[in-house]
């Protein structure tokens, strides 16, 4: 029986074994080998640029306006630092005298900023702005103070198709009669002044007479007070008064101011000739018996020319003392540490146009060809240190807050001179030619009445 249960067991083992050498091979998958991953190569992010970007910045920095031009430059530079994030390869504190360029880093963009002086002299202007545009091929053009200046420089970039913005030359004429397409502003116009101021006037004299330089700045500033003031109720009994802007001998100018009745007399200069401009007036008794009527001025000249005027109201384009905001609040703390001073009447315009620089080359993607720029730069927006700048796409003139304020001394070693009174935001008349009158679209032509 035993015998008979092995027989049957070992068949069945010899069964399984035939069973498994027919059946079908189990195939054992070959060995891959190890899969190699590609690098990874980090894509460049933000803005690139396979050439550098190159601004020509124009400034008075040896002539007549010197201090503007000084403050000009040092507030663009700060205001480059502040948009790109980190100070120019020249370090925190700019010197035209040891420097004439600066380099900036804005992501993968490189971005220069050569400086040239022009003293406002118009042809010293052409000859630096031709060697900006013919030479270093700028990209842009920022400049200058000198609205006769501004004129000669308006042409040389419409010419180039180079955009040009301008800062901080005030004349209407800018982007009024001397319009082109290439040209911007960030500084306030003489319009702008003088709505802002005749708010002021207005409230306190009724009968005004005027003096102002005779050339462009002081020609649009005067026309554009008579209007303003006229429409807020005040009265001009003379003809606008024009000196030269050399003049170094205002006497007769006073004489005619004294001679007037007159309550305040509203002055456009600036620069040079302002102390014997004030002891004219003190000498010809326009002192003692007008109230001078005109915007407060930079931190320098407040005390020579308004030690009389105490307790008075009036308007100015920028004070550092007003705006309250973290742009504001940089450049103060940093014009406090770096040039031991305090920002001054112009110092904003200089920040904002660096700011409206990198603002439109983020719009376009750093692409610097001209159409490209000038449709961004037409209605663009950026906040800077008087709050948000509007660049009106009919005529690029820069919508800004400006300031009345009431001078309570003129002793303060940090130059708080003031109180706050008041913010006003002009919006001054389209003053284009006629052939160009359409592109106002639907702002008032010519005058604040449009007529």
């Amino acid at each position: 029986m035993k015998k008979s249960l092995l027989f049957v067991v070992s068949l069945l083992l010899v069964a399984a074994m035939v069973l498994a050498a027919c059946g079908p091979k189990t195939e054992v998958p070959p060995k891959e080998d190890p899969k190699v991953e590609d690098p990874v190569v980090d894509e460049p992010t933000g803005l690139v640029c396979e050439e550098p970007i190159k601004i020509g910045l124009i400034s008075d920095l040896a002539g007549p306006l010197q201090s503007y031009g000084d403050w000009m430059v040092r507030s663009f530079m700060l205001g480059m630092e502040y948009a790109t994030g980190a100070a120019g390869s020249v370090g925190k504190k700019y010197v035209f005298a040891e420097a004439a360029e600066n380099t900036f880093k804005l992501d993968d963009c490189e971005i220069i900023v050569y400086v040239r002086d022009d003293s406002s002299n118009p042809e010293l202007t052409t000859t630096v702005a031709n060697e900006l545009i013919d030479v270093q091929k700028v990209d842009f053009l920022v400049g200058t103070v000198s609205s006769g200046a501004v004129a000669v420089l308006q042409g040389l970039a419409e010419a180039a198709k180079v955009p040009l913005i301008v800062a901080p030359a005030a004349a209407n004429d800018i982007t009024g009669i001397s319009f082109n397409p290439y040209t911007f502003r960030v500084s306030r116009n003489n319009y702008q002044d003088a709505m802002n101021e005749c708010v002021a006037l207005t409230q306190q004299y009724n009968k005004f007479i005027q003096l102002a330089a005779d050339y462009a700045f002081g020609h649009g500033s005067a026309a554009a007070f008579r209007d303003a003031c006229t429409q807020l109720g005040g009265e001009f009994i003379a003809d606008d008064i024009f000196a030269p802007a050399t003049t170094t001998d205002f006497t007769p100018y006073m004489e005619q101011i004294a001679a007037s009745e007159a309550e305040a007399y509203i002055l456009s200069w600036a620069g040079a000739g302002f102390i014997s401009l004030v002891q004219a007036a003190a000498d010809q008794g326009v002192t003692a018996t007008k109230e001078l009527g005109t915007t407060f001025i930079d931190n320098l000249m407040m005390p020579v020319f308004y030690s009389n005027a105490i307790g008075t109201t009036a308007g100015i384009v920028y004070h550092y003392s007003v705006p309250e905001n973290p742009i504001n609040q940089y450049l103060v703390d940093q014009i406090k540490e770096r040039y031991e001073s305090v920002p001054d009447l112009f110092d904003a315009d200089g920040m904002n146009a660096a700011i409206m620089v990198i603002e439109t080359l983020k719009k376009t993607e750093a692409k610097v060809d001209p159409e490209a720029l000038l449709a961004a730069m037409e209605g663009i927006e950026f906040e800077g240190p008087k709050g948000k700048i509007y660049i009106r796409p009919e005529d690029h003139v820069a919508i800004q807050d400006m300031y009345i304020l009431k001078l309570e001394n003129l002793t303060d070693p940090a130059a708080l001179f003031y109180t706050y009174v008041d913010t006003t935001r002009p919006e001054p008349p389209c003053l284009l030619p006629e052939a160009m009158k359409d592109r106002c679209g639907e702002l008032p032509w010519g005058s604040l009445t449009g007529n």
